[in-house]
Order: C-alpha cells, then structure tokens, then sequence
C-alpha cells in the first residue's frame, strides 16, 4: 500500500506524541516506567504508520483515544500539567484524524 499524507501526518504526529511525552516524564521517579508505557508505543508504530501500515493504523487509532482520556484526565486535574495534556489531546485527536481519513473519504466521499 503506498503510504498518503494522512499516513505521513500520522507518522510525524506518533514522533511528536513520542516526544512530548520524553519531555512531560523526563523528571518524573518513575521515569523508566513511564516512557516504557507512554513514548515506546507511539515511537514504534511510527515508522510504520508513515509507511502506510494498516495495522499500524489501526493500532495508532485505538491507543489515541487512551491517549485522549489521559489528557482530559490530566488537562482537568493537575492544572501544573496543562499544557502537555493539551498538546496530548491535540496531537491524539490529529492521530484519529490522520489514521481514519481513508475511510472517510471512501464512505463520505463524491461518487463517480
């Protein structure tokens, strides 16, 4: 399958995720832990997902709305925390975006 933008956006938004993520847990006690829990999976479904990798979609797409529920959770109780929990929100829901944009053109999309 030859990868599309979506599955490009995909690819960048799982690094960034990645990222953010080595930088909100960068200082924490636990922090081994919680880059096993909260970087590695978007940093190993990334390179796939850019390459247009329909597991890695879907995979991408159902950790997102974890992703999501953690930063509402966080953005809503530990206000020291809100910016990183607004851009995991945001960058979850570019995730959903980006990996369902195929299907919504298929099923929404101007028929010949």
């Amino acid at each position: 399958m030859a990868a599309t933008t979506s599955h490009r956006v995909a690819g960048v938004a799982l690094l960034a995720l990645a990222g953010l993520f080595v930088g909100w847990f960068h200082d924490d006690r636990h922090a081994a832990a919680a880059l096993l829990v909260f970087a590695l999976p978007p940093l190993l479904l990334a390179v796939p997902a850019w390459r247009g990798g329909r597991r890695a979609g879907f995979w991408a797409g159902v950790l997102a709305l974890f992703w999501f529920s953690h930063g509402v959770m966080v953005a809503w109780t530990r206000p020291g925390e809100a910016l990183f929990a607004w851009l995991e929100i945001v960058l979850s829901l570019l995730i959903v975006g980006a990996v369902s944009w195929a299907g919504l053109q298929a099923r929404f999309g101007r028929r010949g």
